[in-house]
């Protein structure tokens, strides 16, 4: 049974930070690629970062380049997302998503396995 469980989430002002957090528990962060997707309110879900399951590539939504990072730790079987200089179009549930095992997985929904329950963000302008 794979399970993902998202915790940092809250309330910030713009220009912020927060770090949201992904424990993984029967899956290995090193084997699946991992993302992190979001969705705010009365809006699709959209992708925002991944992180490859080997060689540990990353990508990103445009719109976060160079203010997110998405980053594992392996000993602790944990992805992160670090986000700074917050905005308030960044407001809404981030999700952590598993791929397949040791398979490609890219941008969309689809290519995952697994989802976490979600945590909220909240940005003030």
């Amino acid at each position: 049974q794979v399970q993902l469980v998202e915790a940092g989430g809250g309330l910030v002002q713009a220009g912020g930070s927060l770090r949201l957090s992904c424990a993984a528990s029967g899956r290995t962060v090193s084997t699946s690629t991992m993302a992190w997707f979001r969705q705010a309110p009365g809006k699709e879900r959209e992708f925002v970062a991944l992180i490859t399951w080997n060689p540990g590539s990353t990508d990103y939504l445009d719109s976060v380049k160079g203010r997110f990072t998405i980053s594992r730790d392996i000993v602790k079987n944990t992805v992160y997302l670090q986000m700074n200089s917050l905005k308030p179009e960044d407001t809404a549930v981030y999700y952590c998503a598993a791929g397949p095992s040791q398979r490609v997985a890219r941008r969309e929904s689809r290519d995952y396995e697994f989802w976490g329950q979600g945590t909220q963000v909240t940005v003030s302008s």
